[in-house]
């Protein structure tokens, strides 16, 4: 039976936006029932530390990708996916009741012999490991997660010594602060750090922190709070976990203010792991505010860049909910990755077929833009149930290579919309392209060679179907099903796209209502077109080709938001198109948009109408249609 509290939470949550009800709901209840449960001393008591703790932003150091960890994105499986699901028989002892040890043991199992030989490697255990299933916490002694006996009945130790034995890494997760169940009544004493004790570690008016308000701020100028980050991590190294996800995190987690921010935090697990002397994959969770991606990268592995990917319904995930937000979402993010941290797109659940909630064109879909973007590839699968198809999607080696080479993180090059295209550009010279039909019926999607600055004949290898196309020139045009996809290698035989350059701040130009000419230090020119809105436009003027055509036009521009502009040609009523975010305002991107060209002069108007549209930094026009 779950308390009136429990009940009372998920009543008031039913009636709340989707995206603002965080998966592990699980924690935000365990004000009302956590308890201090003392266990026996996980480790001795080590001597008494003489120096006093540094500050800790001062101490952390940018995390270092030569050092292994997070060099690619990881692979691997999650227990959260089928922990937070309703499908039938996957939690027969309440919600969330999914994990226990011999659950994770199994999935361990599974891994080892079907996927780990393709890269999956690691095994993480989610939300609840402390917890039993009427969400009563555990903590030892000193304030820290214990695990819940009956869930775990050997430990966690136990649990990661047999998935080592597999030749495989082990995860776990806490939430971040101190919760409230460890404080105790403010006496409980931290481990190692002789004279602190609970209330030492965090603010005197025990201010809230994480996305669930389920934990204490730690107050880090106090050297105690430094002490007990240590305490947690010295644990999960005793343990022998390689990995830690630390959830709630904010800015982020759809909480705003000085008490969600939790930098401060991130830079003392960053610290504390580091004294550990084990390597240990540091994760941060969930929809993490990416003003703060500089911080998120310094100091960890990777970090979420959106909600969960669960429903919460009667499979694992939808297509609506929420697996096609990242279509929108992942753009921004694009320049924040690379070896050392990655941006996590959440799970990849497209081996179950029925369970995962999915037509075999969505999950090809979801594992095709998880795949260029470089995200992390963990399955929250049941690994004992693959399905044939599930499983060529979850061992397409081609498809895998793409996440895991060296080349930048694919960004769209087409405007936002039912058709896109993304594409990056591989250290060979060639390109990988995929084709995406986010719309609810079949239709016919192109890639044009021009939206990647070249020209004439291409080879073309389709990654799903192993199979070499043959070569086409200038384009190539696929069918697809509803929310469908193609994936590509293209290499270039023709030659590179002859083009003129117009610059949006030239005196040529035609500006009117609020349109401005700005400083950007990273346009051509060193400036752009920016103030867009409300009736204003941008006129670029004498625009010259030789012949009548449609022309691909790349258009360089600023965005720290998706936004949309209306582009036309000449006096055509144009096409109101929104234009992927940049990341901030000051990164500049590109996009293609056909127009129509005729020859000799024309216009090309960048019109916000009552919007708010992106700053223009420059167009290429193409030579020749």
């Amino acid at each position: 039976m779950r308390s009136s509290s429990y009940r009372a939470l998920r009543g008031a949550l039913s009636g709340s936006p989707r995206r603002t009800i965080r998966a592990t709901l699980v924690l935000a209840v365990t004000a009302g029932l956590a308890t201090a449960v003392p266990v026996a001393a996980t480790q001795a008591t080590a001597a008494a530390s003489t120096s006093t703790t540094a500050a800790v932003t001062s101490a952390a150091t940018t995390v270092d990708a030569d050092s292994g960890i997070a060099a690619k994105p990881y692979m691997g499986w999650s227990s959260w996916s089928m922990q937070s699901s309703k499908y039938p028989g996957l939690n027969p002892n309440g919600d969330y009741s999914y994990l226990t040890e011999t659950n994770v043991l199994k999935q361990t199992d599974a891994l080892a012999t079907t996927l780990k030989k393709y890269g999956y490697d690691y095994v993480n255990i989610d939300a609840g490991w402390w917890m039993d299933n009427n969400w009563k916490t555990g903590y030892d002694q000193y304030g820290r997660q214990t695990p819940d006996p009956v869930r775990f009945p050997n430990g966690m130790k136990s649990v990661a010594d047999h998935i080592h034995s597999k030749g495989l890494k082990a995860g776990i997760y806490l939430p971040v602060g101190l919760e409230k169940g460890g404080y105790g009544d403010g006496k409980v004493p931290i481990w190692n750090a002789p004279g602190c004790t609970t209330a030492d570690a965090v603010y005197p008016d025990l201010r809230t922190t994480n996305g669930w308000d389920s934990a204490y701020k730690l107050n880090f100028d106090n050297p105690c709070a430094q002490k007990y980050i240590d305490s947690q991590a010295q644990m999960f190294a005793d343990w022998g976990y390689d990995f830690l996800k630390l959830d709630g995190v904010g800015p982020g987690s759809f909480k705003s203010g000085d008490n969600y921010n939790n930098v401060a935090d991130v830079a003392a697990w960053h610290k504390a792991i580091a004294a550990t002397g084990r390597p240990i994959h540091l994760e941060l969770s969930w929809s993490l505010d990416i003003g703060h991606a500089a911080d998120w990268k310094k100091y960890s592995n990777g970090w979420r860049i959106d909600t969960d990917v669960e429903c919460y319904c009667n499979t694992l995930v939808t297509w609506e909910n929420s697996v096609n937000d990242r279509w929108n979402d992942a753009p921004a993010w694009s320049h924040k990755a690379g070896p050392g941290g990655w941006n996590d797109l959440d799970a990849i659940d497209v081996g179950n077929g029925a369970m995962d909630g999915l037509t075999n064109a969505e999950r090809q879909s979801y594992m095709t833009l998880w795949a260029i973007n470089k995200s992390p590839l963990f399955t929250g699968d049941d690994l004992t149930k693959l399905d044939s198809y599930g499983l060529s999607l979850l061992t397409n080696q081609e498809v895998i290579a793409v996440d895991q080479n060296n080349s930048p993180v694919a960004r769209p090059v087409t405007p936002m919309g039912d058709a896109q295209v993304w594409g990056t550009k591989n250290s060979d010279g060639s390109y990988t392209v995929a084709l995406f039909n986010l719309g609810n019926s079949s239709a016919s999607v192109t890639a044009n060679w021009a939206s990647f600055a070249f020209t004439g004949a291409a080879s073309v290898r389709d990654l799903w179907n192993h199979q070499d196309l043959g070569t086409y020139k200038n384009k190539i045009t696929a069918t697809l099903p509803a929310h469908g996809s193609r994936l590509f290698t293209v290499k270039p035989g023709g030659a590179p796209l002859a083009t003129t350059g117009y610059e949006a701040e030239s005196a040529n130009n035609t500006l009117t209502g609020n349109a401005s000419v700005a400083t950007c230090d990273s346009c051509s020119g060193g400036k752009k077109v920016g103030n867009l809105y409300l009736d204003s436009k941008l006129q670029f003027n004498d625009i010259t080709v030789k012949k009548d055509g449609i022309y691909t036009v790349n258009v360089a521009y600023v965005s720290g938001d998706p936004r949309s502009v209306t582009v036309y040609s000449n006096s055509g009523n144009g096409t109101s198109l929104r234009f992927p975010s940049t990341g901030d305002w000051g990164t500049v991107d590109t996009v293609s948009v056909q127009l129509a060209l005729k020859a000799g002069s024309n216009t090309i108007t960048f019109d916000s109408g009552w919007d708010y549209s992106p700053d223009i930094d420059r167009i290429d026009v193409p030579k020749s249609a």
